[in-house]
């Protein structure tokens, strides 16, 4: 997905840096199992589907990774494909991007909100 393809409002700076980490981890996967450099359809539209999700996030900047999110904004089907994503491409995160996958493994240390702000 180019940044020119969807304009996006501006992010809390750690949810900006998730959403660089999820399109990191999509990029991994969709590589690996689709063999192209870039994005297939299907791993484009769950990237931007990601993207939508991570704009509208009740949570803001104390948004908790999603495993430990009280209030699963993803469809069921969407939710499964991520996990996929994730479980494949979290530890070869490392490898190619340290820094978002240190940050990634930090943000899972945070504890989580009970409820949504703003509610």
């Amino acid at each position: 997905m180019s940044s020119q393809s969807r304009p996006h409002k501006p992010l809390h700076p750690r949810l900006a840096r998730e959403r660089r980490t999820v399109a990191a981890m999509i990029g991994i996967y969709c590589r690996a199992k689709h063999g192209g450099m870039d994005l297939c359809a299907e791993c484009s539209d769950l990237l931007v589907y990601a993207a939508n999700r991570l704009e509208h996030c009740g949570f803001g900047g104390d948004k908790p990774p999603c495993k430990d999110c009280p209030a699963h904004c993803y469809a069921p089907h969407r939710r499964a494909r991520i996990q996929e994503v994730m479980r494949y491409a979290g530890p070869r995160l490392l490898k190619s991007h340290p820094y978002l996958a240190l940050r990634h493994a930090l943000d899972g240390l945070r504890r989580t909100p009970s409820k949504k702000s703003g509610s």
